[in-house]
């Protein structure tokens, strides 16, 4: 039985959950359940801290996690991305007070809170900044207010907990994360099972036609012969269109796969050459490509 973590509380938690079940898998009905089995998939699921994760995949106890890219890479576990999931986008900034005229390089000397001190440690090292570095496992951007730290390093969206902090960021963003699914690193003195190596792919490419799904809406238009050509580039797919013959002579049907975020240019391009009848519609879940392909 494949064995999959996933957030068990924060932002991933209800995006996590709501994957699995678009993809087919039952999932907890109580929020207080640590674990449970999917009997019909053979998987069971375990809810953990998100920066646990990455630590109990690594250690080889569950096959398979999912959890921030930025934790797994806090985490210094011996796992890998596997598939990038496209929910809980983030990105991990340097904050300091507001009234100070900071740059990065002003961070030298100076005391910074933070929950990722490994990933702060590594990013100021690289710039050659020496920087004394608390951690902290929550609430890292009252530490300045309160006089613990000079500045902080964490995770920043809106930007509204800091502006009420009265912090700014400065600088580049240190990492930009998001949901990704995750896996032990291989090891060459330990080989996994064939039905393991099975599961695993077909989890993992549930997830991903769940992904595509999410990114592609379905694009069907009537087209006339003579403009065909030019109407599949601008619709070329993701390996090629459908193309059926229609009653009328001088015309067939086109379908194919379109991003949501340009759909809307792609139908006035189509209209513009000469296609008729075009309309998109959802997809709930396909199996577009497999892994290595994309």
């Amino acid at each position: 039985m494949l064995r999959v973590a996933l957030p068990n509380k924060g932002t991933l938690a209800e995006p996590a959950s709501t994957m699995m079940r678009e993809a087919g898998y039952r999932q907890r009905s109580d929020s207080r359940d640590l674990s449970m089995v999917d009997e019909e998939n053979q998987i069971e699921f375990f809810y953990l801290r998100p920066k646990d994760i990455a630590t109990y995949v690594g250690s080889g106890d569950l096959q398979l996690g999912i959890t921030g890219h930025d934790l797994m890479e806090e985490s210094g576990s011996q796992v890998q991305p596997v598939l990038p999931l496209g929910f809980g986008a983030s990105k991990f900034r340097f904050a300091v007070p507001a009234d100070e005229n900071w740059a990065l390089e002003d961070l030298d000397g100076k005391t910074i809170a933070t929950s990722y001190p490994r990933l702060v440690r590594s990013h100021l090292s690289g710039k050659r900044i020496g920087a004394n570095i608390i951690k902290l496992d929550g609430a890292v951007e009252i530490s300045v207010q309160l006089g613990l730290a000079d500045a902080i390093a964490d995770v920043v969206s809106s930007g509204r907990t800091l502006r009420q902090h009265g912090l700014k960021v400065i600088g580049d963003p240190i990492a930009e994360s998001e949901a990704t699914l995750i896996e032990r690193e291989p090891r060459l003195d330990r080989h996994e099972a064939d039905d393991v190596k099975a599961a695993k792919r077909i989890f993992t490419e549930r997830l991903r036609g769940v992904v595509y799904a999410r990114k592609y809406l379905m694009l069907d238009y009537d087209c006339p012969k003579d403009v065909l050509s030019q109407a599949t580039a601008i619709t070329p797919g993701l390996q090629s269109p459908t193309i059926a013959p229609l009653e009328r002579d001088g015309w067939v049907a086109v379908r194919s796969m379109v991003t949501k975020s340009e759909s809307n240019a792609v139908m006035d391009k189509l209209a513009a050459v000469g296609a008729r009848a075009i309309l998109t519609s959802e997809i709930r879940s396909c199996r577009a490509v497999t892994a290595g392909e994309d």
